[in-house]
């Protein structure tokens, strides 16, 4: 086994998760994901391709009528992108790695900025790539980014700039002003873009006119050096499905085909039909699956902001409150005690990042608002015990 896989850290939210098995009266917030289904119609687009029979093996890129309805649906979204920038890919991870491998050699320079997911910094390490994190700072709970570090650290030398925003687990979106000046910057020193923008639609803001966050894909041209990440899990509910996409530049997507090929070989077709019947109603799903989300961040905020010692920004975007408790500098231990004493699941903060230790994730992604105002309920009733 080579000693960089040795050498990677298991998850630390799987590692509290763990301490709750079994038990049914955890109130679980930690994994990135709701408890609602996916709608019945995507299920039911599903059911009819396997009942045709629909077992075999696609295009390496995708089914031709799946590409054409997300490139209609980006188009919508940031203008033209067309469906040969396209690769359909088993999930967002899968098309984040297989980027990855498409760019970084052994002693590539990978700039990223944290805290993040922490699948966006092993894959540059199981690739043996060597990484430059760009920490962002938490100001009264919310988390900024110093643009000017960020620039710094991108130089000639430094073969890609990963950036995940809406940011999992901060919340942290970019503008369309730092998006600019990020891009050009890049364009100078040569440096590749990896753009993890699946939480792009989860955008709560009064301004978002096409209903998304701001996107690389608005500004930028179809030949930069840019490849952008985007997933059905989390606007349409399709979690578990394993389906997401790359847009990328049109020269490169032949060579992301073979790469898909020594990878999975192809996203399964029924599940693809699942995406297209997803696209078509889009206008209906995603708007709903929005609001109530955003419900259900307006439910959660106010009462953990009103827990004394807890520091919390309202996040723009994405399905997470991360948050700090005064007097608890250790966010795994404190989540462990959480789920053995209190009964409620969170995610620690040191999974994303070591400057980041400390902090709690909460996903409000809750079919049911009430099970976060329990939540925070059982976390008052600890944090008193705990005096």
């Amino acid at each position: 086994m080579r000693q960089v896989i040795q050498d990677l850290e298991e998850s630390k939210i799987r590692e509290v998760a763990n301490a709750g098995l079994g038990r049914s009266d955890v109130l679980a917030f930690w994994f990135g994901e709701g408890d609602e289904v996916t709608p019945d119609l995507i299920r039911q687009a599903a059911i009819d391709s396997l009942q045709k029979g629909e077992t075999f093996y696609s295009h390496n890129l995708g089914l031709p009528e799946l590409r054409a309805a997300l490139a209609l649906h980006l188009t919508r979204l940031h203008g033209t992108v067309a469906p040969d920038r396209l690769a359909i890919t088993s999930g967002g991870v899968n098309a984040l790695m297989i980027a990855m491998q498409a760019l970084l050699e052994a002693g590539d320079e990978v700039a990223i900025v944290t805290p993040v997911w922490p699948n966006l910094t092993a894959q540059p390490r199981i690739l043996g790539a060597r990484l430059k994190p760009v920490p962002l700072q938490p100001v009264a709970g919310a988390w900024t980014l110093d643009l000017d570090a960020l620039l710094a650290a991108v130089t000639p030398a430094t073969k890609l700039l990963v950036l995940n925003a809406p940011s999992n687990p901060t919340g942290w979106t970019l503008t369309r002003a730092e998006q600019q000046r990020i891009l050009d910057h890049c364009r100078q020193t040569g440096t590749w873009i990896l753009a993890d923008e699946v939480y792009s639609q989860l955008y709560y803001e009064d301004d978002r006119a096409n209903g998304c966050a701001p996107s690389f894909l608005d500004i930028a041209s179809s030949e930069d050096r840019l490849m952008v990440v985007g997933s059905f899990s989390k606007a349409f509910l399709m979690t578990g499905w394993r389906l997401g996409w790359l847009v990328l530049p049109p020269a490169s997507t032949h060579d992301v085909g073979k790469l898909i090929e020594f990878n999975t070989s192809c996203a399964s077709v029924f599940t693809q039909r699942a995406a297209v019947a997803a696209l078509q109603r889009a206008g209906e799903i995603t708007p709903r699956v929005v609001a109530h989300l955003k419900t259900c961040r307006d439910t959660l905020l106010p009462l953990l902001q009103a827990v004394p010692g807890v520091e919390l920004a309202k996040p723009t975007a994405g399905m997470y409150a991360f948050f700090r408790l005064a007097g608890y500098p250790d966010a795994v231990d404190t989540a462990k005690r959480l789920v053995r004493e209190a009964g409620l699941g969170l995610a620690p903060g040191e999974a994303f990042a070591p400057e980041s230790a400390g902090w709690l994730r909460w996903c409000f992604a809750s079919q049911d608002p009430q099970r976060l105002a329990q939540g925070v309920a059982r976390l008052r009733v600890w944090l008193e015990r705990a005096k």
